[in-house]
């Protein structure tokens, strides 16, 4: 191949490889390099695709994410280290892949992204990568890319499973079509709840980032109208259509999302506050002074042989209202019912209250918050 003014010297060796690729070559490189990607999460899939990214030459990555680097990260987010830990994502995952690739244009952006903020960041990116592992930001960056015509990749992880997709509104179904309501607040335990194996995010955020060049090259066919689903244990892969909703209230026929709305009260996420709560601290003086509180536990098996509070009833959600009468006599008794973080013991709050339990609370911050405030001796995970 003969020289270019479009790439610099340095450029083509450092891009060698994509170039001598049939069907990528010279012009595949030149959209890369002028391309512009916002990454929506610095954790697990975030690092592994932001280090593919800013390796094969995209122009400009975006990363957002307003959290600090935990001792907890390390065992998947691989652009981090043990003297990261405390200091904030989007400036160490920017150090990092500014050192991978200085010809990268990395804008970190130290912030929770929302409704008041997403149109205004991601008008100036071409596509979004979703990294993230709660489903408010999930609808939050659906939306904002249907309405300003923008792709974005998805992906999830959990345990030791996997998804990825290419929600395209211009061409194919979006994130609402696929899943129009999101779950119940709780129902689906987080990463952080249900554990993930360290390496799946790799295998899916490689998935994401190989989708994205897709998109912005025209190499290949992406996952647009696709869903894949992975699973490490088996090691397989299945693949499902994915139509596009006509009644899709954003991108169908006759959409009624105009704008950007309230994503945690979409999801229900405000209705934890609904409940009465009360403080791991309150809960522990409680206890001291004798009363006879019943802390109910609603995790699953597998987190209660992580961690528990001494002298805890245990019945995992998904059975309480089957085994109600294990509780009558505590009908008007105390009831604290926790979970991990908050999120299930809510629901199992309103569960209790509405079968005429009538003095229950939800512990505020779960198990984890007893672990950071009480005893230091019950593991966090």
């Amino acid at each position: 191949m003969g020289d270019s003014p479009s790439l610099l010297p340095q450029q083509y060796e450092r891009y060698r490889r994509h170039l001598s690729l049939a069907g990528f070559g010279l012009e595949g490189q030149e959209r890369l390099l002028a391309s512009r990607i916002l990454l929506i999460g610095a954790g697990g899939l975030g690092c592994p695709a932001a280090q593919y990214l800013v390796a094969a030459g995209v122009g400009a990555l975006g990363v957002i994410d307003d959290d600090v680097v935990d001792l907890s990260n390390l065992q998947r987010q691989v652009l981090y280290g043990v003297d990261d830990v405390g200091r904030p994502k989007a400036d160490v995952a920017a150090e990092r892949l500014r050192a991978l690739n200085p010809e990268v244009e990395v804008v970190p952006y130290r912030l929770r992204l929302s409704a008041e903020n997403a149109l205004e960041i991601f008008d100036d990116y071409d596509l979004v990568i979703d990294g993230t592992d709660n489903f408010p930001t999930r609808y939050l960056s659906n939306d904002a890319c249907v309405l300003l015509g923008k792709p974005n990749v998805y992906g999830s992880i959990f345990r030791f499973e996997g998804q990825a997709s290419v929600f395209d509104a211009t061409r194919g179904p979006c994130y609402r079509c696929l899943f129009p309501e999101p779950p119940p607040p709780g129902s689906v335990p987080s990463c952080v709840e249900g554990g993930v194996l360290g390496v799946l995010p790799g295998i899916v955020a490689t998935i994401q980032a190989t989708e994205a060049i897709k998109c912005i090259t025209g190499v290949g066919e992406p996952l647009v109208g696709r869903l894949l689903l992975y699973d490490a244990l088996e090691m397989s892969f299945r693949e499902f259509r994915v139509r596009k909703d006509p009644a899709c209230p954003i991108c169908g026929d006759e959409p009624t999302i105009a704008r950007l709305i309230d994503y945690e009260g979409f999801c229900g996420i405000t209705e934890v506050a609904s409940v009465p709560m009360i403080s791991a601290s309150e809960l522990s003086e409680r206890l001291r002074s004798g009363s006879e509180t019943l802390v109910l536990d609603v995790r699953e098996a597998n987190e209660v042989e992580k961690a528990s509070i001494a002298g805890s009833q245990w019945i995992a959600l998904g059975e309480l209202s089957d085994r109600l009468g294990e509780l009558e006599a505590f009908k008007d008794r105390p009831i604290v019912v926790h979970c991990h973080l908050g999120g299930r013991s809510a629901d199992a709050t309103r569960l209790l209250m509405d079968r005429g339990f009538g003095n229950v609370k939800n512990l505020d911050g779960g198990i984890d918050a007893w672990s950071l405030t009480v005893d230091p001796n019950v593991p966090r995970y």
